[in-house]
């Protein structure tokens, strides 16, 4: 048996190239219908994306997925400051003649004219591809293990909220069942004293206005939609328990089991006496249960 998976979760891993540059790995999901993956990776890089696309595939079916790879500023691992002194002359140059124009007495400052566009560049290594993918994906492996757990522990409650929440379902499903035989026969005597009233007089036979009741009152009996009701419910927590990719089938459960509901309540909603009235409530609970189980279902792949 699997545990169940939430497509929320986050997680993230560092780690170091040869030569000493270190990186940083992070994945976060949130829910969305299918598989939707971004990975974002410094220039350069488009085959290791590939690569990094097909083993986030492997182990997560749903969910919009983010994945980002960070590495460390190769300015701080031995980059070559280099210094245009052509352009710094023609700066130098400019500031003179600005300043003999303007009839200022100024001295160029150099901290300044340093940081003019261009004049001060960084000669940054390029990248040895080859020596970043393998140390990045052999990360990325131990980064999905941390995800999956995290989607598994989030997860967990998911199960244990929806667990509960179908008992109180199913508790409130057996409250009806009980109920329907008494509103059931209510319904039909009450059927019978307003045609037998309605009629009056008129020369009918008594037996055809019981059939007539009997059929009026079946109309509204929610004998089927309680039993369909029990079997959806069953079915739900069974595939609660066996866990793995069940967001969608749980997803088509808790649209029947809506149509059950509906259904009920459009039966149960005219019938009169506390019995009725009962019946009306139970049906409101379980739609009210069944929303917050939908929304707790919209997060599981």
């Amino acid at each position: 048996m699997s545990a169940v998976a939430s497509m929320t979760g986050f997680a993230t891993v560092e780690g170091t190239l040869t030569g000493g540059r270190s990186f940083s790995l992070t994945i976060k999901g949130v829910n969305h219908r299918h598989l939707d993956l971004s990975v974002r990776l410094p220039g350069g890089l488009d085959g290791l994306e590939m690569r990094l696309r097909q083993a986030v595939k492997a182990e997560i079916r749903r969910g919009h997925v983010d994945l980002t790879l960070t590495l460390e500023k190769a300015a701080a691992m031995n980059a070559v400051m280099e210094v245009d002194y052509g352009l710094l002359e023609s700066y130098v140059d400019a500031f003179k003649h600005a300043a003999q124009r303007l009839h200022l007495n100024q001295e160029p400052d150099l901290n300044g004219l340093l940081k003019m566009p261009g004049v001060v560049s960084a000669n940054v290594p390029a990248l040895d591809v080859a020596a970043i993918e393998e140390p990045v994906l052999r990360a990325t492996q131990s980064l999905l293990d941390r995800f999956q757990v995290a989607r598994r522990v989030e997860g967990a409650v998911l199960a244990q909220e929806l667990k509960a929440g179908t008992q109180r379902v199913a508790v409130l499903v057996e409250e009806a069942r009980v109920l329907r035989a008494g509103v059931a026969a209510e319904e039909y005597t009450k059927l019978s004293a307003r045609l037998t009233e309605m009629l009056g007089a008129a020369d009918v036979v008594q037996d055809r206005v019981l059939t007539e009741a009997a059929l009026l009152a079946a109309r509204s009996d929610i004998e089927e939609e309680l039993v369909r009701l029990t079997t959806h419910l069953k079915r739900f927590a069974d595939l609660v328990e066996g866990g793995g990719e069940v967001g969608r089938q749980l997803d088509f459960l808790l649209q029947e089991l809506h149509r059950e509901a509906n259904t009920m309540l459009s039966k149960t909603g005219a019938n009169a006496g506390d019995g009725g009235l009962r019946l009306t409530e139970i049906g409101v609970a379980v739609k009210v249960e069944l929303e917050r189980a939908r929304e707790q279902v919209q997060n599981l792949e």
